[in-house]
């Protein structure tokens, strides 16, 4: 063997034992990382396991401190419960009690009541009693010469045909005093087309009088209140239904709206 050739081989045996260090080495480094590493892994996992158990201590305390209140709140609602029963059958007995009052003083109540519908009653008894009944007189003193005809017919001598006649011609001479029949209020004065002048006048219990052919209304205004007998006007000739006829007073009568025959009421 030359001498380079044993230099070669010194040199590979030089490099192997080399690689072989470095090897040992790096497997070494390897391991010592590798147990180091599972030493902090373990280190956490104990950490991590302490954390657990300090968190599940403390959902404990606070499931005990919520246990405890409730039992106090149920404690403290059985006992509101209690005084609410306490108030109401108090209250009841208060109420029993009103009503044993209001049981014991009826009869009074009741006295008291039928004296009051006595005296009601005196008093509507008084009222009708003071009533005055309601007494027509003639307007004017007369002759009828043409009857009250709603059913029937009258002849007219200025239609110069037969007719209904609403109301009564009572014979008067021309200005002849018409009186009020019964006590009341001028409702209107006004011109009617067919029995000229005309004064109405309304009564208690739904009467109304009613004066036509008048000559004058000058006594009394509309919304006065008259007298039974008192002056209301004069007859005249201005009824244009009636003109061809003798002079007279168109007089008629109404009760509750209806016309009816003024000879029924007339005294």
């Amino acid at each position: 063997m030359g001498r380079r050739e044993y230099y070669d081989e010194q040199k590979i045996k030089r490099i192997a034992s080399i690689f072989s260090i470095t090897l040992v080495l790096a497997i070494v480094i390897f391991l010592t990382v590798f147990v180091m590493y599972n030493k902090k892994l373990k280190a956490e996992s104990n950490s991590n396991m302490e954390s657990l158990g300090k968190l599940n201590e403390i959902v404990s305390n606070d499931n005990l401190e919520e246990t405890s209140f409730t039992s106090d709140s149920t404690v403290s609602n059985s006992t509101t419960n209690t005084e609410n029963t306490q108030s109401v059958s108090n209250n009841k007995n208060t109420v029993s009690n009103k009503t044993s009052k209001k049981v014991n003083t009826t009869p009074v109540e009741s006295v008291v009541e039928n004296s009051v519908a006595e005296n009601t009653n005196v008093v509507a008894q008084e009222k009708v009693e003071e009533k005055k009944e309601l007494i027509f007189s003639a307007p004017v003193s007369g002759e009828i010469t043409k009857d009250f005809a709603t059913d029937t017919l009258v002849y007219s001598n200025t239609l110069e045909e037969w007719t209904t006649h609403t109301g009564i011609d009572i014979k008067a001479d021309k200005t002849t005093v018409v009186m009020a029949a019964e006590t009341g209020t001028v409702e209107s004065i006004k011109n009617d087309p067919r029995y000229g002048l005309t004064i109405t006048i309304s009564h208690e219990d739904g009467f109304k009088t009613i004066y036509s052919n008048l000559l004058t209304t000058e006594f009394v205004s509309e919304g006065d209140t008259v007298e039974k007998g008192e002056t209301i006007a004069t007859v005249g000739e201005t009824a244009s239904f009636e003109i061809a006829d003798e002079s007279h007073l168109h007089f008629e009568m109404y009760k509750d709206g209806e016309i009816v025959n003024p000879t029924i009421y007339l005294k």
